[in-house]
């Protein structure tokens, strides 16, 4: 998605487009990653904005993944649950697999005016690609750091995922919610732009100091009792609490459920665990701690702190992440040194120790979070709503104006492009794509066929099959230059993200020189994201290929290119589109792609054309024998004696050929 820059968000700023009043009624539609029967931080999110939105006359719309129990309506709104899978290790959670086809059909007959992405991951990666196929703006609320629970499972890989997956999502979203200052900072470093704050209200009426019960789990009325709420798993770091053993006076209370329960309660054969809790259950073991210690690091906000606050009880929690925002060291709780499980436990008896301190904190607490209710905090993101609306109107201006398409009564007489050249390797070379008399077409050929439609135009293809991106940099765009185009295609970089070793940013930088040189020799600039096949070899390389396509979508954004980001089209990765090879596009897949570049560079009716051009064609799948025999043993082999398939040859259209309603590709070179 291409971003708008600062001086843009600057003007709205200005001129108070960033309101708190909302007049108009809003559609709102909420793909979330979890909703009920499963009951936890997001859930409870997503039932606080459904309840404003039905108190201030809003209409929403909610897409969650399908559980026993899940309600069809709640709140004023629609419930739509979608395929789903179990989470391993949590039988209740469920993780949403619909496809981007079907977002898109939901939020197509709901007609929403924003889409509210809540903790987006799975789900969420396929909400923003639907809100984005229908131009919808997209706000995300960031709320799990998923990165920090891979990196605390001790998964690398999945780290680096993570990371990347987050980056593309929170990207392509118009807006990101972050719920702290450390969160904002994270997210940031990893290169998200167009963030704002958004905390989370707390019910303060449910959580109140009213609901302590004295004699609650106590041995004696002067014993103090310790108390933690939350999901017992690694990334909580519960069992940081077992340096509180043998404190005097302490008994020590664990509230929640999970998968590391049962070694949790080896650790800690002292401490007392209830299970899961809910309402007012929950509210009264909340009230009646005389301590909230709250151990995880990786936590992006922490709602538990705040409904300690407002349950009137002092809280010793780590110096790092939401707590920071939370926590007034010394007023209303104790941060300790991240990791340094002495100083918890010094903490923790210190408050232990002090009744009159406890009171003192917790009251403080309980003030503090009287002007963070559900309404205040709601009311902020219908704001939040109203800018990201405002935000996707300037996109699309400045789309417009950067591609400038033909206007309806234009199509036909006006033609934008006139000298076109393609730059790459195989795919634009268009290997797997043969022509009637043997010659290869490809996406680019096909192309350059869709924009000559309004009249000719003159094109070379100059990509040769193993091509990389140095080679691009170097002959393809010396000899490019020398053709002097208005519009030059680029889709290059799988080649080189495949190699065992693969430096990403200067790939990209790269890129970014050759696009630099041809904008600056006056030329517009098709820039292509590689894409990789849906197969579970090609998840190897999916990492680098996420952090390359955001690389080419700051490029895109910093020269003004034309920017066509396939992993928006997530069918061009299934299996009929891919030739026989199972690593090149066949007929079908070039098609597509030519069609989804035709979309954006303003050719009529290209998505029409493209519809009819697939009921046409229709390519039987070959057998893997045939595959093995023909395709896979023939690169092995090549491989072996240091060749690639690409030497010795020659691009198929180095100079200008010219393409007109009576000719062909192989027309009269002119240039």
């Amino acid at each position: 998605m291409q971003r708008v820059n600062s001086r843009f968000q600057g003007r709205l700023r200005l001129s108070g487009v960033v309101i708190a009043g909302h007049p108009d009624i809003v559609r709102v539609a909420i793909v979330t990653e979890s909703f009920l029967p499963h009951m936890n931080g997001v859930t409870g999110s997503v039932l606080q904005i459904m309840r404003h939105l039905e108190r201030t006359g809003h209409d929403a719309h909610v897409i969650a993944p399908d559980a026993v129990g899940i309600p069809t309506s709640m709140h004023g709104a629609s419930i739509e649950p979608v395929k789903s899978l179990a989470l391993p290790g949590y039988r209740n959670v469920r993780v949403g697999t619909a496809t981007t086809g079907r977002i898109a059909e939901s939020l197509s007959r709901f007609c929403p005016d924003v889409v509210h992405l809540a903790s987006p991951f799975a789900l969420g990666w396929r909400g923003v690609l639907a809100a984005a196929r229908l131009d919808l703006p997209a706000v995300a609320a960031y709320q799990t750091d998923v990165a920090a629970y891979a990196e605390r499972y001790r998964v690398a890989a999945t780290t680096n995922f993570a990371q990347n997956h987050i980056l593309r999502l929170h990207r392509r979203a118009t807006l990101t919610l972050a719920p702290s200052s450390e969160s904002t900072q994270q997210l940031r470093a990893l290169g998200v732009d167009r963030l704002r704050r958004w905390g989370r209200g707390v019910d303060a009426e449910r959580f109140h100091p009213g609901a302590r019960v004295e004699q609650w789990q106590r041995r004696s009325l002067d014993e103090v009792v310790v108390g933690y709420v939350g999901r017992l798993a690694a990334e909580k770091q519960v069992e940081d609490l077992r340096v509180l053993h043998g404190v005097p006076g302490v008994r020590l209370v664990v509230v929640g459920d999970g998968p590391a329960r049962p070694r949790l309660t080896a650790l800690m054969p002292d401490a007392v665990f209830l299970g899961h809790l809910d309402g007012h259950e929950l509210a009264t073991a909340m009230a009646s701690f005389d301590v909230f210690v709250h151990p995880g690091e990786s936590e992006t906000f922490g709602q538990t702190l705040q409904e300690a606050h407002a349950s009137g009880v002092p809280i010793v929690a780590t110096g790092r992440g939401g707590p920071l925002d939370l926590i007034r060291m010394g007023v209303d709780g104790w941060l300790y040194r991240p990791g340094d499980l002495a100083d918890l436990r010094m903490r923790v008896m210190d408050l232990a120790g002090d009744g009159r301190k406890r009171r003192a904190f917790g009251a403080a607490g309980r003030t503090a979070v009287e002007g963070r209710s559900w309404q205040a905090v709601c009311d902020q993101l219908l704001g939040h709503f109203e800018e990201a609306r405002e935000l996707q109107r300037v996109d699309r201006a400045l789309r417009a104006r950067r591609v400038l398409r033909p206007e309806p009564s234009q199509v036909g007489t006006a033609r934008r492009w006139q000298r076109v050249v393609a730059l790459g390797d195989s795919l634009t070379e268009g290997l797997c794509d043969p022509a009637p008399d043997g010659t290869l077409r490809g996406w680019a050929d096909r192309l350059a066929l869709l924009l000559s439609a309004g009249g000719g135009i003159h094109y070379a293809n100059l990509a040769v099959r193993s091509r990389r991106v140095r080679d691009v940099r170097g002959e393809q765009l010396a000899r490019a230059r020398q053709l002097r185009p208005d519009l030059v295609s680029i889709l290059i970089g799988a080649n080189d993200l495949v190699r065992s070793h693969a430096d990403v940013p200067a790939l990209a930088a790269e890129v970014e020189e050759v696009v630099r040189v041809l904008r600056d020799d006056g030329a517009d600039v098709l820039l292509v994201t590689p894409f990789l096949p849906d197969r579970r070899a090609a998840g190897l390389f999916a990492a680098r290929f996420s952090a390359f396509a955001v690389h080419l979508a700051g490029i895109a954004e910093r020269h003004g290119a034309i920017f066509l980001d396939t992993d928006l089209h997530p069918a061009l990765a299934s299996r009929p589109n891919w030739g026989e090879d199972l690593v090149h596009l066949g007929s079908r897949g070039h098609r597509f792609l030519a069609y989804r570049a035709g979309e954006l560079l303003g050719v009529p009716h290209a998505e029409t054309l493209g519809a009819l051009d697939q009921v046409l064609h229709d390519v039987d799948a070959t057998t893997k024998a045939r595959w093995w025999r023909e395709h896979a043993l023939p690169w092995v082999w090549r491989r072996m004696r240091g060749r690639v398939a690409g030497d010795g040859r020659v691009a198929k259209h180095d100079g200008y050929v010219y393409i007109g309603r009576s000719s062909s590709m192989r027309g009269v070179e002119v240039g």
